[in-house]
């Protein structure tokens, strides 16, 4: 494991620990005492005081909300505590200078979804609520809460918006799938319009054409008619006049 990166969380110097500790030991006796004597408990140990008491509580409530960090090198294991050094204003500002030069030096973006800014930050936050756990861990608590629920809704508003990503690129994909199904629908209307112009352009010659025959036809037929007309006339005349003569020569 590689050892962790720099942050703006004070921690203390890195201990090494072994791997495993046996949970319990053979009573060993001394040649002195026999096998079947009773031990003797050991004097009692001094209650600490009230302050160093309040201190204990503290460090543990520390180590609870800023848990230590752990990293192997090789086969040893090295564990890291938070600090739990008081701290002064002049700490403060040093803070302030150190989370502006880290955010220059890593180059994040002043606005907008920047992972490199919502880091500092959040060591920085981490930082304050240590530095106000050592004085009050109430209050360390309480901000600790805080930084839960904002980490909480960040999530939160980091899956919406890995959910809205995902649904605009789904909803890209089918739009741009659509676009390509309608094109093709297009396409096919348009071949389909021209193969209904070229069959209405047929039928068109086709009627046109029927048109002129009939028309032919029909011009025909009524010079036919006239001539027969006029030949029957003719006749008609011709019997008038034989018929007008027989009676005159009666």
């Amino acid at each position: 494991m590689i050892p962790p990166a720099e942050s703006l969380l004070e921690y203390d110097i890195p201990v090494l620990t072994s791997k495993g500790i046996p949970k319990g030991r053979p009573l060993r006796l001394s040649p002195q005492q026999p096998a079947d004597s009773v031990p003797v408990p050991p004097p009692p140990k001094p209650k600490p005081a009230a302050n160093e008491t309040t201190r204990q509580e503290n460090e543990e409530i520390l180590n609870t909300i800023l848990p230590p960090r752990e990293w192997m090198e090789g086969n040893q294991l090295w564990v890291q505590q938070v600090s739990s050094a008081p701290c002064s204003r002049a700490d403060v500002i040093h803070l302030e200078e150190l989370l502006n030069l880290r955010l220059q030096q890593r180059q994040a973006r002043h606005t907008g979804i920047c992972p490199i800014r919502r880091e500092l930050y959040s060591q920085c936050f981490d930082e304050l609520i240590r530095q106000v756990t050592i004085n009050c861990a109430e209050r360390g608590l309480l901000l600790s809460r805080v930084r839960d629920e904002i980490q909480m809704t960040f999530a939160l508003y980091q899956t919406l918006h890995g959910s809205s990503i995902a649904f605009g690129t789904r909803k890209a994909l089918q739009g741009e799938q659509e676009l390509v199904d309608m094109k093709q629908k297009i396409a096919s209307l348009e071949t389909k319009k021209e193969d209904l112009k070229r069959q209405l352009n047929e039928q068109k010659a086709i009627c046109e054409s029927m048109e002129k025959r009939e028309a032919e036809k029909t011009e025909v037929e009524g010079r036919k008619n006239t001539e027969e007309i006029q030949y029957l006339k003719r006749v008609n005349q011709q019997l008038k006049a034989q018929i007008e003569s027989i009676l005159k020569s009666k």
